[in-house]
């Protein structure tokens, strides 16, 4: 429970740990915080500070920068590998406010700069308590609900779907940078805005690009912006993408295509949070989250030479992956009611349900279009649709065999792509070899060498070879 003015229960105080090796300083902050109803523990360097940590379990800790010893970011970096997610307030001269910044990177929540008023200090106290309790007791929830997390505009009922939103939790609240990962129309802008809504910079603007969008040559200026004459054109300056989404998230579609000298000054930002306008001099420096996102294996970019390896390891910080909704059918009911819902109350029609019929033509599909194309065939059944239910008939499923010549030899299977069909193939032909790779090449027409790098990017484990 949160501590306020009037209560004197020491049960109902919120404990504050404060570190701070200036005596006077220290003196003055237990006082005053000690008037304002909470329970202060106190340290004059990080040593002392840890043993109170573990020993008194405080709800939030306000520690100095600079420390005597261990300084106030490793500090800091113990406090959370003690409890992660335990509230930091840091304090700090107007020298360091850099340092402060880059301490709330890696986990601090917020700062204060010297000199500061207390009524400053404890505003920021019983703000960064607030957060807390209601995180906790949001996490509190969701455990006597069975562990089930749930998202605006995002139906996941699969465990594999459970199982992306528990990451999404688990990093949000950090500055941790991310990439996610997942073939095309699985949703990745979606789990993009949940991290950056679920966050502490939520108040904070929240900025899209999808690099394929924009051909190459204006890339560049999309992103970090020009000055005045820079190119052809540049009648005037415009700010570019990281700048507009100061304090806030950049979310980076399609990182895969970003172009080799780009990727240069991308790696430079998530390095030193700076860069310069396209035709400028002048070093800008942002506080932005970046959330990156790609429908390519980088590691395969990676031994082409088309994607930086500095770039990848500052990038995959922490690694989201999205599963295609053929692995996650379960959803497709939640997804396809909640899509009619939206397109019939947008469109005035009187639809308000999908037969079992229409559900059972769904379910068995492929879906090589993913959610994005569940999407679009119940938007246009909604908009064709003449009764209030959807039946198979109003169901138009984009079926690759359909299209096909009648005298092609070779059709892939429905709904299938020529990769999913390829990776099939393998996996048969291994089974059938059972296990024997060179007898599973031979029947493929590949080299052993041939068929093992396929089976690492199929990310199949290297089997016994029989004797």
């Amino acid at each position: 429970m949160l501590q306020t003015p009037h209560m004197t229960s020491r049960q109902q105080k919120a404990a504050i740990l404060v570190v701070e090796d200036e005596a006077k300083m220290r003196r003055l902050l237990e006082l005053q915080l000690g008037e304002e109803g909470f329970l202060v523990h106190s340290a004059a360097d990080a040593e002392a500070g840890l043993q109170l940590l573990v020993r008194e379990k405080p709800d939030l800790v306000v520690t100095d920068l600079r420390l005597p010893g261990m300084s106030g970011l490793e500090f800091l970096q113990a406090v959370k590998r003690v409890n992660a997610a335990l509230p930091v307030v840091m304090m700090t001269a107007h020298g360091t406010v850099e340092a402060a910044v880059e301490a709330m990177k890696i986990g601090a929540s917020d700062f204060v700069t010297k000199p500061f008023s207390l009524d400053e200090l404890v505003l920021i106290i019983r703000k960064e308590l607030d957060s807390h309790r209601l995180r906790e007791e949001n996490r509190s929830l969701r455990e006597q609900l069975g562990h089930r997390y749930a998202y605006a505009n995002i139906i996941a009922h699969s465990d594999k779907m459970q199982a992306v939103l528990a990451l999404v939790e688990r990093v949000a609240p950090t500055n941790s940078t991310v990439l996610i990962g997942g073939e095309s129309g699985v949703g990745k802008d979606l789990i993009a805005r949940a991290i950056h809504e679920h966050s502490q910079r939520a108040s904070g603007p929240f900025i899209k690009i999808n690099s394929t969008a924009i051909p190459e040559n204006l890339l560049e200026s999309e992103l970090f912006g020009y000055e005045k004459g820079a190119f052809s054109g540049a009648a005037g300056t415009k700010p570019g993408k990281f700048e507009l989404a100061d304090k806030g998230t950049l979310f980076l579609d399609e990182i895969g295509d970003v172009p080799a000298a780009i990727q240069v000054k991308l790696l430079r930002v998530l390095q030193d949070r700076e860069f310069e306008r396209l035709g400028g001099t002048k070093t800008h420096k942002v506080d932005v989250r970046l959330v990156a996102a790609t429908n390519r294996d980088l590691r395969a970019a990676l031994e082409e030479g088309t994607f930086r390896e500095d770039l990848y390891y500052r990038l995959n910080v922490v690694a989201i992956d999205i599963p295609p909704l053929r692995d996650h059918k379960e959803d497709i009911p939640g997804l396809a009611n909640f899509f009619l819902e939206r397109y019939a109350k947008e469109s005035l029609k009187p639809v308000a349900g999908i037969t079992p019929q229409a559900m059972s033509k769904l379910m068995e599909y492929h879906w090589p279009g993913n959610v994005r194309e569940l999407q679009n065939i119940i938007e246009r059944g909604v908009t064709l649709s003449t009764g209030t239910t959807l039946d198979a008939a109003d169901i138009y499923l984009d079926d690759p065999a359909k299209r096909a010549s009648a005298s092609t030899p070779h059709v892939l299977p429905p709904g299938m792509t020529l990769e999913q069909w390829e990776d099939e193939t393998i996996r048969e032909a291994l089974r059938r070899a059972n296990g024997n790779k060179s007898q599973a090449a031979r029947a493929l027409g590949l080299s052993r060498n041939a068929l093992r790098y396929r089976l690492s990017k199929l990310g199949v484990p290297d089997p016994a070879e029989e004797q």
